[in-house]
């Protein structure tokens, strides 16, 4: 289903689902434009009206949370490119520039799971970026050319089954192989400060695992510790 405007196609497609009004044959919500998109832990996402793919899909609530951010990255890799990495836990970079987001939710319907819902902002056709983001890009900055935004998203649903219908331990290795600064060490922040360290492992529950200079292995959950870019 495409609609020209919405505040966030997740709060819009959880609502509809709530009410009963959701087309049962429908398995996406797609925009040209939100007035208030999110994305991971209600940061906004900005997006010139019409420039870029906006969605959320329907997806079966049988994996964890984190698995399915996990897939539906790898699936927007394979549509758009293996020179594109994924920057933990499932922001697409290009370099060290920010071309898609992803936030999976479930959607709860009276006391029971009944969906997830993967909402996707790829940037595509915008070429200036006016927010205060440090490092947005998108696919025609990178190429040079026009995409057909409706195509990319018959695409993507594509790929979101193959994905899915793939052994998880194969997701996983493309996951991990496909990480941004996988190899080498780098510069993190935690609460403690600055330090240099290297990817080692990401576990099913979603944690990064990194090894300091110093031989440590440091643990972290989402928001524990950032990149220094």
């Amino acid at each position: 289903m495409y609609i020209t405007r919405t505040n966030s196609t997740n709060t819009l497609l959880k609502e509809l689902l709530a009410k009963g009004e959701w087309p049962e044959s429908e398995r996406f919500l797609r925009a040209g434009y939100q007035t208030a998109g999110r994305g991971q832990t209600g940061n906004g996402w900005e997006s010139e009206e019409g420039k870029n793919l906006l969605c959320s899909i329907l997806l079966p609530p049988d994996k964890n949370l984190y698995f399915l951010n996990i897939a539906v990255g790898v699936a927007l890799l394979r549509v758009i490119g293996d020179d594109f990495t994924i920057k933990w836990p499932n922001d697409i970079y290009f370099g060290d520039n920010k071309a898609a987001g992803i936030l999976v939710e479930n959607a709860i319907i009276g006391s029971e799971i009944k969906y997830s819902i993967a909402g996707v902002g790829l940037n595509v056709n915008q070429m200036q970026f006016v927010s205060d983001a440090p490092n947005p890009v998108s696919l025609k900055q990178i190429r040079g050319r026009e995409y057909d935004v409706e195509q990319l998203m018959n695409q993507l649903l594509e790929q979101v089954d193959h994905v899915l219908s793939e052994p998880e331990q194969d997701v996983w290795s493309y996951y991990k192989t496909h990480l941004y600064r996988r190899a080498g060490f780098w510069s993190f922040e935690d609460p403690n400060g600055r330090f240099e360290a290297r990817i080692e492992d990401v576990l099913p529950t979603g944690e990064i695992v990194l090894r300091d200079k110093q031989g440590n292995q440091r643990k972290y959950h989402f928001k524990q510790v950032r990149y220094i870019l």
